[in-house]
């Protein structure tokens, strides 16, 4: 999801489309000539920026298209609110939004990737100012709670990903796999009759430098381990991480995995599952168009991911956000805009053009009858997440994405070599 989900959940191209609201009588200029305005009927004009998750200006998916459909539904229910949105793509968008802020021109609305130093400036509304009760009450707990500063939230959780487990069903049948594996011990013999039955791939292991750092995590998870222990240390060479890779260079020996899974991407791995090449795989929602199009469509099932004695009841958590700048002091009617995209359809929207989930519990619950997207769903309330507050992360990320392919070689001396950059770096 960038989701900065995030390398990123969003395509788009570099350009800047300037969307204004339809309806009538919004308000003059875009962000970058001020914030708010009164429009000559009394109607007050809010100034939103907003990342763009589709494929880029003239898209169907496109941002500005997803936004006038919302931001129209918003303007019929309240005729004396416009809201003007600037749809910027992912790579452009923090640089442009730091020049408008720097210029004392930010937006009334943001969202993007990141909120954390904007309330370090003091420009941010609280959260409590700016959602209903009842809203703020609805959001999933995990997520919300990293939108606090200091014990004060800011940001709002916008939009999620998590990850499952997909699997061919078509290749299960022709191997005599009767369901799907809930544990380690039934991956391997589900990949063994796999390999048994002619599939190249049993298992795509994606430990490449696109997204090592969440297939490692994933496979750290399913024995209790973490980047970090309960304490909040760093713990990537623990005993339970060691016994992890240890069990994962036991498939890549036995030749029930990718080849090479080290130079691996995710990309890849996916694009081979929609081709029909690979048995199982770990994905998540922004999976599914791909293999809808591929040779796998229809013929694939999603579950829960297995972990060493059963299925994970948890899922890797990302997540983006939307929060509201101060200065131009009109938090009702921006709390009037959350309420409705929070309540509205608009969450529903995001799901069927991106499959990016959302994050209340209200959401869950009406696309919980969704059977791709009920293993996401159901992991999301407990979902895990990255130590992406720890400062050290940052560099240590970038480390795992280059180095983590070597633990399927020698888990002892890769997760030993991480663990000192990350106590040291």
């Amino acid at each position: 999801m960038n989701i900065k989900l995030v390398g990123g959940a969003a395509l788009g191209l570099a350009t800047m489309l300037v969307l204004s609201s339809c309806g009538g009588g919004g308000g003059s200029g875009t962000p970058a000539e001020g914030g708010n305005t009164a429009s000559a009927g009394g109607a007050v004009t809010l100034k939103m920026v907003a990342a763009d998750y589709g494929d880029g200006p003239g898209a169907a998916n496109s941002g500005d298209n997803f936004w006038k459909e919302v931001v129209g539904e918003f303007e019929k229910a309240n005729p004396n609110i416009k809201v003007q949105v600037t749809v910027i793509n992912w790579n452009d968008i923090d640089k442009q939004v730091a020049t408008m802020v720097q210029n004392g021109q930010a937006p009334d609305i943001l969202q993007t990737g990141d909120y954390s130093g904007f309330v370090r400036d003091g420009l941010l509304h609280k959260v409590e100012e700016i959602v209903s009760p009842n809203v703020q009450q609805d959001l999933l707990a995990k997520f919300a709670e990293f939108g606090k500063v200091d014990g004060a939230a800011y940001g709002l959780p916008f939009v999620s990903s998590a990850r499952a487990l997909f699997y061919n069903k078509e290749l299960f049948e022709k191997a005599g796999i009767a369901e799907p594996p809930k544990t380690w011990d039934e991956l391997k013999a589900a990949a063994e009759k796999l390999k048994k039955s002619g599939v190249s791939q049993p298992f795509g292991l994606p430990l490449g430098q696109e997204e090592a750092q969440a297939e490692a995590y994933l496979w750290m998870l399913g024995n209790g381990g973490g980047y970090k222990d309960a304490a909040g240390k760093w713990a990537i060479n623990s005993p339970a991480n060691v016994e992890t890779f240890t069990y994962v260079k036991g498939l890549v020996d036995a030749g029930l995995t990718s080849p090479n899974p080290g130079t691996k991407d995710r990309k890849t791995v996916w694009e081979d599952f929609a081709a029909g090449k690979v048995g199982m795989a770990n994905g998540g929602p922004m999976s599914i168009p791909i293999f809808d199009k591929g040779a796998v469509k229809d013929k694939y099932g999603v579950v829960a991911i297995p972990g060493k004695t059963g299925p994970l009841d948890t899922t890797l958590g990302v997540m983006d956000w939307i929060m509201a700048f101060n200065q131009n002091k009109h938090p009702d009617e921006i709390k009037k805009f959350f309420d409705f995209f929070y309540t509205g359809p608009a969450a529903e929207k995001i799901v069927d053009l991106y499959k990016l989930l959302p994050v209340t519990n209200g959401g869950i619950q009406k696309l919980s009858g969704d059977e791709k997207l009920k293993p996401f769903l159901d992991g999301l309330p407990n979902a895990s997440f990255y130590p992406f507050q720890d400062p050290k992360w940052s560099d240590l990320n970038t480390e795992i994405k280059q180095t983590m392919g070597g633990a399927v070689k020698d888990p002892a001396k890769t997760l030993g070599e991480l663990q000192k950059v990350a106590e040291t770096g």
